[in-house]
């Protein structure tokens, strides 16, 4: 998610969640113990799209019961919880969910992870795309701490109804030829602004940044904030500096709605039909879906991103040795991760799985999204994803995309000019790596 998610990071409520995160994986040990069910929990970060799987993998399994925790789509919630437990050696669930952009952070100490190599993994590596695979290994290729969940793929998801109130195309044929470049689609978000609909053409300036610069970097160095050999490269990277001139180009033209990416507002956004188009990897359907609500239904469609494809999200299913239950966590990753399990996720809530089988599955080629106009969610996402490009990401990656996303978001408010949001951007982010 992402899942890709954010996931991986799609959030449709920051409510209540935040209670069960407080609580420690441990809830089944005392019933295991007279005899009753093993409770695995699960800790994630937005949908997965797992709720019919558990349900299964419980039917398939007596004496399995499994308990869902979430934070919506915040990662900057998720993950501080999830690091404090692993140091802890108490807390976590028993399979924990981790975003590609912090998988490197974890995979620095192992040893707080099992090693599914010792456990049969190595027999499912052509369950995933080669990079996939090679992602959940440590460097050395002795240890596989996660196995993968989905991918991001890229495209754009638009309102039809505030495309024909501007009076543009609402076809997603037509809608997809406006916007060749990113270019063109600032050009297309300026007629849109014209029209005075009373929604702005997008919803957040971040969104599309991280967006522009996952596909440029994709698509020429292969690596973002951190090169391949973990230097810090944000004031030396051309892709970084490109995605940041045509974001800025982007709020320059006053396209951007201003709303905090996750946040509360942003949701609200949703349903009250705020903003036109949103930067669109296949796990951010399930996100519109849940926040603008059944209302909804018919008036999203989904595009073709522009530029040269991407790939923005996924995340990995990992088991902390703290776990009380090991074996049993380790078959429910495997059940999760497996082509079946990939399949009834994109079903369920839309992250585009990271198994060939899974991507050649009729049930993913063929499927279409009833929510989104009945888009061929298969063909749009699908289609690519074997020739997805992946971007190397660092060890405080995650830390460092945080500074420089919040300084996108001071020139975005009009707090910093752009000279002066690079300058914070790159200042804040050498400040983070270091930390």
């Amino acid at each position: 998610m992402g899942v890709f998610t954010r996931r991986r990071l799609a959030a449709i409520a920051l409510v209540a969640t935040t209670a069960l995160l407080t609580t420690t994986a441990c809830g089944g040990d005392d019933e295991a113990a007279d005899g009753g069910p093993v409770t695995l929990t699960v800790d994630v970060f937005g949908q997965f799209g797992y709720e019919k799987l558990y349900r299964q993998y419980e039917a398939d399994h007596p004496g399995i019961k499994i308990v869902e925790r979430g934070t919506g789509g915040n990662l900057d919630e998720y993950s501080p919880k999830l690091t404090q437990w692993l140091a802890a050696g108490k807390g976590a669930g028993d399979v924990v969910a981790i975003e590609e952009g912090l998988l490197v952070e974890y995979k620095a100490n192992p040893q707080n992870f099992v090693n599914l190599l010792d456990h049969g993994a190595a027999d499912l590596k052509g369950n995933f795309l080669e990079w996939k695979w090679n992602g959940g290994l440590t460097a050395d290729g002795k240890q596989l701490i996660g196995l993968g969940t989905d991918v991001g793929g890229m495209a754009i998801c638009y309102r039809k109804d505030l495309f024909a109130a501007a009076g543009l195309p609402t076809d997603r044929e037509a809608v997809s030829k406006l916007w060749p470049t990113w270019q063109d689609y600032v050009r297309v978000g300026e007629q849109f602004k014209a029209r005075n609909t009373g929604a702005a053409f997008l919803d957040a300036a971040t969104n599309t940044f991280n967006t522009i610069l996952l596909q440029t970097a994709g698509n020429t160095t292969g690596y973002s904030y951190y090169d391949t050999a973990d230097k810090l490269v944000v004031d030396s990277n051309p892709a970084v500096r490109q995605a940041y001139d045509t974001t800025v180009d982007i709020i320059d033209s006053g396209l951007s709605g201003r709303y905090g990416a996750w946040s509360e507002e942003w949701v609200s956004a949703f349903k009250q039909a705020k903003f036109a188009t949103i930067a669109c990897p296949a796990w951010m359907t399930g996100v519109i879906e849940g926040n603008a609500g059944p209302d909804a239904k018919g008036k999203w469609d989904i595009a073709q991103v522009p530029g040269s494809g991407g790939n923005w999200g996924g995340s990995y299913l990992a088991v902390p040795k703290q776990s009380r239950h090991q074996a049993e966590a380790i078959e429910l990753a495997k059940f999760l991760t497996s082509a079946k399990g990939q399949i009834g996720a994109f079903q369920e809530k839309g992250p585009l799985p990271s198994s060939p089988q899974a991507l050649d599955d009729p049930a993913v080629v063929g499927s279409t999204n009833a929510y989104f106009s009945d888009a061929p969610v298969g063909k749009i996402f699908a289609a690519g994803a074997k020739s997805l490009k992946p971007v190397y990401m660092g060890p405080k990656n995650q830390a460092v995309r945080t500074e420089v996303e919040n300084a996108v978001r001071t020139v975005e408010l009009g707090q910093r000019n752009p000279a002066q949001g690079w300058t914070d951007a790159t200042t804040n982010a050498r400040k983070a790596a270091a930390k």
